[in-house]
């Protein structure tokens, strides 16, 4: 029991900035399994800003079955309960000090710990949640109101944008860069030019785009300086019965626009995989289908993870 003892003073007496160091390659399940218990030196450490900028969920995904009706996923009420756990852990040591939060596109968080999250780390500036089939209007507008310093948003296309994208426009006067990992259609480019016109960076990767769309975001985003186009299906809908025309090559009127851009980034090669699953999945990529560094990737660095 003495050496046990001898052994347990002899971590309590490192230095903090040592223990810091140490659980900086510790990941999200290893901070929050109780270390900040051992001790008050311990505690200290585990609270240490320098741990919390980043609140990376990537670890975690929800055990869950796809449903056909709204939000289209059941999941298990023992994948809410962990996420709860080690978010309140998590948030409690941060205190306050997060400003990126991540979570895998198969963590469904709710409301309730949407919101919980929102009051606990006020100053986060960058946020990636890929999925959000139980987040309810309220929810995410109640969670924007309290993030006013919100930069950078990773988001899946959504029915309805423009409740959202004004709220980011209310509150989040910081705001600049966005991407939507989803179509992106004629209702989503007006609304980005009507409530966000100052944004910079704008992500589209492997996602359906319409022409009409590009042409919008282009001519209404005077702000914008990098635009990803990349591994898009790029198509035009006439009026029926005529049917749908995919281009393989941007025409003179898009790159005409775009000239002005600081990077306009773009990819349409048949021998390229994303463009190959971009058009294998008709612009509705099933990420699920292809591991961590598909859906993480971007050629934008600023949005990459």
């Amino acid at each position: 029991m003495e050496d046990i003892d001898t052994i347990g003073k002899k971590w309590g007496d490192l230095d903090i900035d040592i223990l810091v160091k140490i659980f900086q390659s510790f990941d999200i399940f290893e901070l929050t399994s109780g270390i900040a218990q051992v001790c008050s030196t311990w505690r200290l450490a585990c609270c240490d800003p320098l741990l919390w900028k980043t609140l990376d969920l990537t670890m975690l995904r929800s055990n869950f079955i796809k449903i056909p009706l709204e939000p289209y996923v059941y999941v298990d009420g023992r994948s809410d309960k962990t996420l709860t756990r080690v978010l309140k852990i998590a948030l409690n040591l941060s205190r306050g000090n997060i400003l990126t939060l991540i979570l895998h596109f198969n963590l469904y968080i709710n409301d309730d710990q949407l919101t919980y999250t929102a009051e606990r780390c006020p100053r986060l500036k960058r946020l990636v949640m890929p999925a959000w089939n139980r987040i309810k209007k309220t929810g995410i507008c109640k969670a924007i109101r309290v993030w006013e310093d919100l930069e950078s948003l990773t988001m899946p296309s959504i029915a309805n944008p423009p409740y959202l994208m004004e709220e980011i426009s209310k509150n989040c006067k910081k705001f600049s860069e966005l991407k939507i990992m989803g179509p992106c259609d004629i209702l989503f480019a007006s609304t980005l030019t009507a409530f966000l016109p100052n944004l910079k960076v704008l992500s589209l990767r492997c996602s359906m785009l319409l022409k009409d769309a590009l042409i919008i975001i282009l001519d209404g985003l005077q702000h914008l300086e990098v635009l990803n186009i990349s591994h898009c299906l790029l198509i035009e809908v006439p009026p029926p019965p005529a049917p749908k025309k995919v281009f393989k090559e941007l025409d003179e009127s898009i790159l005409r626009r775009a000239s002005r851009l600081r990077q306009f980034l773009t990819c349409n090669d048949d021998s390229c995989m994303a463009c190959q699953r971009t058009r294998n999945d008709e612009g509705l990529l099933r990420w699920y289908r292809y591991g961590e560094l598909f859906w993480k990737a971007d050629e934008v660095r600023s949005l990459a993870l």
